[in-house]
């Protein structure tokens, strides 16, 4: 079966930076598209940054400049590298993919999130 398992989540400070990392393992023959999502109580799970199969990314206006998505298709791993962190970043992180597991056949699968909170 496939599993993301995601790490890196945690309670900074303003100005503080995080890494979060979200490993795809299971029989994965490749990968269309990985990225972040967040989502905080009572809003809509938003998308953060996407990287896909052709290496192009794309980002939500509030982290422009300050995060960076990175892969790395060896691992079946992606990165979100988070700087300059905001009190209005804080939320639940979920690791999303678009995988092909077979000939002809996709499925989207998701984390189980990572917290992440940033004090003013």
């Amino acid at each position: 079966q496939v599993q993301l398992v995601e790490s890196g989540g945690g309670l900074v400070q303003a100005g503080g930076s995080l890494r979060l990392s979200c490993a795809a393992s299971g029989n994965i023959f490749s990968i269309n598209a990985m990225g972040w999502y967040r989502q905080v109580p009572g809003k809509q799970r938003e998308l953060v940054a996407v990287v896909t199969s052709g290496g192009s990314t794309n980002y939500a206006d509030p982290v422009k400049g300050r995060f960076t998505i990175a892969r790395d298709n060896g691992k079946n791993t992606v990165y979100l590298q988070m700087n300059k962190l905001k009190p209005e970043d804080t939320g639940v992180y979920y690791c999303n993919a678009d995988l092909r597991i077979g000939l002809g056949f996709s499925n989207v699968y998701w984390g189980q999130g990572t917290q992440v909170a940033v004090s003013s």
